[in-house]
């Protein structure tokens, strides 16, 4: 599916046609350049391998500064490949060629945004799967508020079952959210407005889907 790479500037609101006030996200998305242009024949599928956001060449390994040198383009931060681009896209299948948001999007449009969730590091039963916690203290129960309660079986298994919610790591998990409306598309910034929140903080590598 046709894609764009783009960055996560942070969230405002703007007034639709409506005259609602609706919440949207601003990414900035693109310019991308095509850094590997795949297809049937060679690779056995058709696809376009998008790079975006300026790296130094000092942090970037010997074998990837010969591949942006084919596309004649610097250093990349993100590298993402698009799959089964339709026919309409056909100019963009050129080596070193400029990808922008309004090539691949039209305001209107319904995409799905991909991107790492903030990390919230080790937490709780209560904050990371939403338990209420033992209950009141009443019974003996002492700063018992947020504990997960019992966790395993009696005498068989006499273990706790994989898979059981527990605390742990939360977030900085690979996130997909479908169904996002193109509210506004500004080219000459090269920022696109869509609707609703998208995963990660400001500043983040954002992947938008068609």
């Amino acid at each position: 599916m046709p894609g764009i790479i783009g960055r996560k500037v942070g969230m405002t609101s703007v007034f639709g046609a409506d005259g609602q006030n609706l919440a949207v996200t601003v990414i900035e998305a693109g310019p991308c350049v095509v850094t590997q242009v795949k297809n049937q024949e060679k690779d056995g599928y058709k696809a376009l391998q998008l790079a975006f956001g300026d790296k130094k060449e000092k942090n970037t390994s010997k074998s990837l500064q010969g591949h942006f040198k084919k596309a004649n383009t610097g250093p990349k931060r993100a590298i993402v490949e698009f799959r089964d681009f339709g026919d309409e896209f056909a100019p963009l299948a050129e080596l070193g060629k400029e990808v922008h948001v309004q090539d691949i999007f039209i305001e209107g449009d319904w995409v799905d945004a991909v991107g790492i969730s903030k990390g919230k590091g080790f937490q709780g039963v209560v904050k990371r799967h939403g338990f209420q916690g033992v209950g009141g203290q009443t019974h003996g129960q002492h700063n018992r508020l947020r504990a997960p309660g019992s966790m395993g079986n009696a005498s068989f298994a006499s273990r706790v079952i994989k898979g059981k919610r527990l605390p742990g790591r939360m977030g900085t998990d690979r996130v997909k959210l479908t169904n996002l409306k193109v509210v506004k598309i500004m080219p000459e910034q090269n920022l696109i407005l869509v609707s609703g929140s998208v995963p990660g903080p400001k500043n983040a590598t954002i992947i938008l889907q068609k």
